[in-house]
């Protein structure tokens, strides 16, 4: 299904990169919505968010203000002239923001892993012309990512982009969601004209990784920002450890390099022969080692032998891996790569042992 989309252009905001969207991962209390919106106005941050309902991993955390908060959503555009963006996850959500005229909506990772809860989300939009936002599904899985996207479209709504905030992982490394950047790399690649903003909050999970994770997503191309910032982080009633300052966000902002996607050099095309010309080389080893794989699959056949010989794979593995970090690469991407390559392997050669 190709999606039919229309720019999301507000009255007031740069169309230049990148769109950022600021504010307090929660809304505590009116005070501290006004103030935190306040400071982020005088920074000339024209978007303000914070989370109205919050779902928690676990009961018994702060869950959101609910409905009383959206009064203090409606105070900020009125003081501040900003637009004002919040999360919805049910029917009732949609109907309460908009009652409320919460300009810019978004979905939640989780919310987006269930089919079922973004078509009631899209059913209740039916009819309504308001931005919104998809994040990733918090597993990564693009088809369901770009699945949630075409139920929104398929409601009527024109006006959507698409939140990358990491993905889940049981090994928890340096970030609390893994970034994973090749998959809205791939979207990109699938859906051109789909903004795609950063959330490197809930990427870094740490407010020292806010800064190079915004300087990432600049490099990637991505379209804007959404970023956690409050008052006094330290005192935020959810996910205090991810959120900075308005006047630490704007020392970021700042400090931004922007670089143009389009401008060309000659040397930079040469370049890029270069590269087509490798990927010729490899396509030609690719389909020669292939042959060999499956002239294997011929020997493995007559001589009733098993297709996965696991000692001879793991060798595989190790060997490739150990070169790899002699050559300046990553060891695991090695072995991903032959993992790849063994597993079509496996596929060729039992197609020869089952004819």
């Amino acid at each position: 299904m190709e999606l039919d989309l229309q720019p999301i252009e507000l009255e007031g905001v740069s169309k230049e990169r990148p769109l950022v969207i600021a504010g307090p991962c929660s809304a505590e209390t009116e005070e501290q919505v006004l103030s935190t919106a306040k400071q982020l106005s005088d920074k000339g941050v024209k978007i303000f968010r914070a989370g109205i309902w919050k779902p928690r991993t676990k009961p018994g955390g702060f869950e959101g203000i609910g409905v009383e908060g959206l009064t203090w959503m409606k105070e900020v555009q009125k003081e501040t002239g900003m637009y004002v963006a919040t999360e919805v996850a049910t029917a009732k959500h949609v109907y309460e923001c908009l009652k409320a005229g919460i300009d810019i909506l978004w979905i939640g990772a989780r919310t987006t892993a269930n089919p079922f809860a973004v078509q009631e989300i899209a059913d209740a939009l039916k009819g309504v012309d308001v931005p919104v936002f998809v994040k990733n599904p918090v597993n990564p899985d693009l088809e369901l990512w770009i699945g949630a996207l075409e139920r929104i479209n398929g409601a009527g709504l024109k006006r959507i982009g698409v939140i990358h905030r990491g993905f889940s992982s049981y090994d928890k490394k340096i970030y609390r969601n893994l970034p994973q950047w090749h998959i809205p790399i791939e979207l990109r690649r699938r859906i051109p004209n789909l903004p795609i903003l950063c959330d490197p909050s809930h990427i870094g999970g740490k407010r020292e990784l806010i800064a190079p994770l915004c300087q990432q997503a600049m490099d990637l191309g991505f379209d804007g920002l959404i970023v956690e910032s409050h008052c006094n982080p330290d005192c935020a009633w959810s996910d205090a450890a991810q959120q900075v300052t308005p006047d630490v966000l704007d020392y970021i902002l700042n400090l931004l390099v922007i670089r143009t996607e389009h401008q060309s050099t000659e040397n930079l095309n040469e370049l890029r022969r270069q590269i087509d010309d490798c990927d010729n080389e490899l396509m030609d080893i690719l389909a020669k080692r292939m042959r060999v794989c499956r002239e294997i699959g011929t020997f493995k056949k007559e001589h009733n032998m098993t297709i996965l010989q696991t000692n001879r794979y793991n060798e595989i593995l190790d060997k490739r891996g150990a070169q790899g970090s002699l050559c300046g690469m990553d060891a695991d991407f090695v072995k991903q790569v032959f993992e790849a390559i063994h597993e079509e392997s496996v596929r060729q050669q039992l197609e020869i042992i089952n004819k």
